[in-house]
């Protein structure tokens, strides 16, 4: 059993939201073992068949002698949130403790669910991070198939590719067609595999339009389907003014490399050192690395990337409240130069004078370049995280 980063209370309800295939029924079934909690499964049919036709039925079960003291753990809640209303008055008058996974929010803000009004605390768990396979670690491994369980941990590469390929259909299946959250499916497919061939680019919703042939609206209805779904984020440009000017679209990113290729049709090609391919896919984990890692820790941080008008870019920006921001530019290489630090160098006074900056790379050999600190990424996530 991997031990996961993600430490949630014991003594509070919460929702515990994460990409399908995450690990989350797994995690909680570690965190209480035996007969300590009560396991309602919504994917299961004959219950959720049972509670569609008679939702009293929910508060029967939770309540009877055998389970009246367990904590309650409910599995994809938003198949059905309308429990929501009896574990809601479950907590208030009786201080029953519900643990809530869902791998989609997206039915919840539909019928405008208030999550429980701030009674129940919100998780994410993700694919695994390093710190969790750090005996284990491959980095090329890990840049082919992603840390999502299955994948990384399949015996064989043609495993792992199996698993993703049939990931994606078991998504388009599940959490799109079922749902009728799209009107026609063919286009949707065709835009996530445009999504994915441009995943860390900034995005271009009337391009992408075009090409998939819908318009501007649609795809950003896209977009917001696979955020409210768990399988890909955001990632906003830096919004402060600063000598040069900006552009404001946002870049996207999915969750998983692994998940990314499968969407791009790339599994099969091998990720080579010094290949643009290898660069893109080693800047998107490590990216992934600090979002997964600071919602772990509960750190109240926020994401931005920056580009200027005359194509300078800063890959990550950390603002950190009541400290100053970390400018970070992450390069795949082995051994990196002082002009591989040149953004920072022009840039970072800019954003603020005393933040921090790093140059962030494979190369284990840490340097100052002028104020600007190359160090390995190894080291980066040990002194974000474990220190």
């Amino acid at each position: 059993m991997i031990q996961r980063e993600l430490n949630p209370t014991k003594s509070n309800s919460y929702f515990l939201f994460g990409a399908r295939g995450t690990g989350k029924t797994t995690f909680l079934k570690s965190h209480f073992p035996g007969n300590e909690a009560l396991y309602l499964d919504l994917l299961d049919i004959g219950l959720f068949d049972e509670l569609t036709l008679n939702p009293s039925r929910f508060g029967a079960i939770i309540n009877t002698k055998e389970n009246l003291n367990k904590i309650v753990i409910v599995d994809e809640i938003q198949k059905m949130p309308k429990l929501l209303d009896t574990i809601h008055k479950e907590i208030q008058a009786n201080k029953r403790i519900f643990i809530l996974t869902g791998s989609s929010s997206r039915r919840l803000k539909q019928q405008s669910s208030n999550l429980l009004a701030g009674r129940a605390w919100i998780y994410q768990l993700y694919p695994f991070t390093y710190f969790e396979i750090e005996k284990n670690f491959d980095l090329k491994k890990v840049l082919e198939r992603g840390t999502l369980p299955e994948s990384i941990l399949a015996e064989t590469n043609e495993d792992s590719r199996e698993f993703l390929n049939a990931y994606t259909g078991t998504y388009l299946q599940k959490e799109i067609q079922q749902e009728q959250w799209v009107r026609k499916l063919t286009p949707f497919r065709k835009f996530l595999a445009i999504a994915a061939q441009m995943n860390g680019k900034i995005i271009n919703k009337s391009k992408i339009a075009k090409d998939v042939g819908v318009d501007d609206v649609t795809i950003a209805n896209y977009f917001e389907i696979l955020e409210d779904t768990l399988i890909g984020f955001i990632l906003p440009s830096y919004h402060k003014s600063i000598r040069k000017a900006q552009k404001q679209a946002p870049k996207f990113y999915f969750i998983d490399t692994g998940l990314k290729r499968a969407l791009d049709k790339t599994l099969s090609v091998e990720l080579l050192p010094q290949t643009s391919a290898w660069g893109d896919a080693f800047e998107h984990w490590f990216i992934l690395e600090i979002i997964k890692n600071s919602s772990y820790q509960r750190l109240d941080w926020s994401f931005y990337f920056l580009r200027t008008k005359d194509d300078l870019e800063i890959d990550l920006i950390i603002e950190r409240p009541g400290d100053h921001p970390i400018l970070i530019e992450i390069k795949s290489k082995d051994i990196v130069r002082e002009e591989d630090a040149k953004t920072l160098k022009l840039l970072g006074d800019d954003i603020e004078p005393n933040c921090t900056k790093w140059l962030v790379s494979n190369d284990s050999l840490e340097r100052d370049f002028d104020g600007i600190n190359a160090i390995s990424w190894k080291k980066a996530l040990t002194i974000l995280f474990k220190q």
